[in-house]
């Protein structure tokens, strides 16, 4: 009797010193994961947090619905579909020769390899297959994204429904500095304000006037009213959701600016105009 009290002391010393150093790690990576690089997205009691690429590629998504004249719905379809198939990495891997955002099979009659690598591409294509579905709009996310993709796990889309309806509602431009991210500030030079002119005009040409580039910086015109301020942080929060691969270091837009290397909040400033979003490159 001795004997087993004694190895149920040993036991629990054991177990209390895995407990700990398990709770010590925990709140060491706890304490790490606020200053890695994310974007969070937020909707009413919907959030989603990715890392800037992550959101970069839902940016792409939900502009090219909006592009399309597609209800935010869409957007959030093709959004959970992404996060459930890739989360939402443009991979070049796949079950058999699935490839991309949505793991479309070139064998398929998708595309080629490289279509389907092409996120603009894949998206479309994603887009011309949903919009085929009658009464897609009313389905439930597995449902509607099974009629597209046919998977064989059909109903783990419905698991980011949320996180798809929070993005897609942010970068939709319903809400002002409803996407916030914390990004590194870029190195000096590696900023892109001719490819982040052509991107701004090609997928965001009718929300907002078209981009310019004056200097290291690329200016966004925005129309008076209501609809041109929804256009407006639309146009803000795609650039924010992109903002690592432009190599953009600030967003000024209708009283607030966005800053890379510092708080991911969007700060009030005063002098940020509500007719134009300044984007200021590396």
């Amino acid at each position: 009797m001795k004997k087993l009290v004694t190895t149920l002391v040993v036991l629990g010393v054991i177990a209390g010193g895995i407990y700990w150093v398990v709770q010590a790690a925990t709140d060491k990576l706890d304490s790490i994961l606020p200053d890695l690089q994310h974007c969070t997205a937020v909707a009413g009691e919907y959030e989603a947090r990715f890392d800037p690429e992550q959101m970069g590629n839902a940016a792409v998504i939900t502009a090219l619905g909006l592009k399309r004249g597609l209800p935010a719905r869409a957007a959030t379809i093709a959004i959970a579909t992404a996060i459930q198939e890739s989360k939402l990495y443009n991979i070049s891997h796949g079950d058999r020769d699935s490839l991309g955002l949505f793991q479309q099979r070139p064998s398929m009659g998708w595309g080629t390899e490289e279509q389907v690598q092409d996120p603009i591409y894949a998206t479309n294509k994603f887009y011309d297959a949903l919009v085929k579905i009658e009464g897609y709009e009313d389905m439930v996310v597995t449902e509607a994204a099974q009629e597209v993709q046919r998977s064989a796990f059909p109903e783990a889309y419905a698991d980011h429904e949320d996180e798809g309806r929070a993005i897609a509602s942010a970068i939709s431009g319903y809400s002002p500095a409803a996407l916030s991210c914390r990004i590194d500030e870029p190195e000096a030079g590696s900023g892109k304000p001719q490819a982040t002119k052509t991107e701004i005009n090609q997928l965001l040409g009718g929300m907002v006037r078209r981009a310019r580039v004056e200097g290291s910086t690329v200016v966004i015109p925005v129309e008076a009213g209501k609809t041109g301020e929804r256009g407006g942080w639309t146009a803000a929060h795609y650039v924010l959701a992109r903002a690592s691969e432009f190599g953009a270091t600030s967003i000024a837009y209708d009283g607030r600016t966005w800053s890379a290397g510092k708080d991911e909040e969007w700060a009030e400033t005063p002098d940020a105009s509500g007719e134009r979003i300044v984007i200021t490159l590396a």
